[in-house]
């Protein structure tokens, strides 16, 4: 009997143990039986387990990163940090994940910091649009974020890319906004992925964007549905994850991420385990759906049930002795 692997449950989460970047979870636990694949520029589930969880951990301090990536090869990590702009670029010699920061709910003293909100509000309220590098027009605010921290950020890809290495941006909330943004500009990325991003063009921003882009959509999450598509398009090709758990690969324009089906509104179940009572308190689940945590989860049973799967399929297959 082979043996299967484990599914991960989503922690019990209350409204101070929602935010993340949730201390007692395992980042990266089990990278060694879904590796990493610098190459790929098709969708692939397992590098988007592993940049989930990047866009996760972007809501660390530093001092917490830097051995959970060294944990997993990638010890070349940087830090750069502007204004409302936050991303770090772990490296290894094969690849580089940059992962940007997305809206910071903080807390000070037991309470929520609203002066620390303050920056990433004003630059996710900023709802005018600018010209864009590559031609269209893209979010004011999420431009000006990323053009504060640009002039740094691309002199340290340039130097991780003359070793070699693919780049890989990724990011969650406001974070995907940037990291679809900065994969457009540089234009040596081998990929984007992106968690709950909300739109961030126009229609003509769409057309040229070239970056291979997944969008992967959790359910209800609200963040998928701003700002309105009266002029903001999203771009890439979506991967829906339903209230099951389960992923499903969809083209853009397929409707599934906008218009949401009954099914789809039923809770985690499945793939996500019974968690009826997974978060305590007056949380929406359009609000819980947005959770990057959630995210990392379930793309990592995502990759359990397709490994088990086929390890039944062989199992199915041998002969009777």
């Amino acid at each position: 009997m082979l043996k299967t692997l484990s599914y991960k449950k989503i922690p019990h989460l209350t409204l101070t143990t929602l935010l993340p970047p949730y201390p007692d979870y395992a980042y990266f636990e089990g990278h060694k039986i879904f590796p990493f694949d610098p190459h790929s520029t098709a969708f692939s589930l397992p590098n988007a387990w592993w940049l989930a969880e990047a866009s996760t951990l972007v809501y660390a301090e530093p001092d917490v990163v830097l051995p959970l990536f060294k944990k997993v090869g990638l010890k070349d990590v940087s830090f750069f940090e502007t204004g409302s702009t936050q991303c770090f670029v772990a490296a290894n010699n094969r690849f580089a994940i940059v992962s940007f920061r997305g809206t910071e709910v903080s807390e000070h003293k037991g309470r929520i910091d609203f002066q620390a909100m303050a920056a990433d509000f004003i630059t996710d309220a900023d709802l005018w649009m600018s010209d864009w590098d590559n031609g269209g027009k893209a979010h004011r605010g999420f431009k000006k974020a990323l053009d504060d921290i640009w002039k740094d950020l691309y002199a340290s890809l340039e130097s991780i890319r003359s070793r070699g290495c693919t780049i890989w941006m990724s990011g969650h909330s406001l974070g995907a906004a940037l990291a679809t943004l900065a994969g457009d500009r540089y234009e040596k990325t081998q990929a984007v992925y992106t968690f709950g991003s909300p739109r961030v063009g126009n229609a003509v921003f769409k057309e040229k964007y070239k970056t291979p882009c997944y969008r992967i959509v959790h359910n209800r999450d609200i963040v998928a549905r701003v700002p309105p598509p009266i002029f903001y398009r999203h771009v890439g090709e979506i991967q829906f994850i339903d209230g099951h758990g389960k992923i499903h690969p969809q083209m853009e324009g397929s409707g599934k991420a906008e218009h949401f089906s009954q099914d789809d509104l039923n809770g985690h179940k499945d793939l996500a385990g019974s968690n009826e009572n997974s978060v305590s308190g007056p949380i929406p689940d359009a609000i819980r759906d947005h959770v990057p945590l959630f995210y990392a989860v379930l793309l990592w049973n995502n990759l359990v049930a397709g490994e088990n799967s086929s390890a039944k399929d062989d199992e199915d297959r041998r002969p009777m002795v």
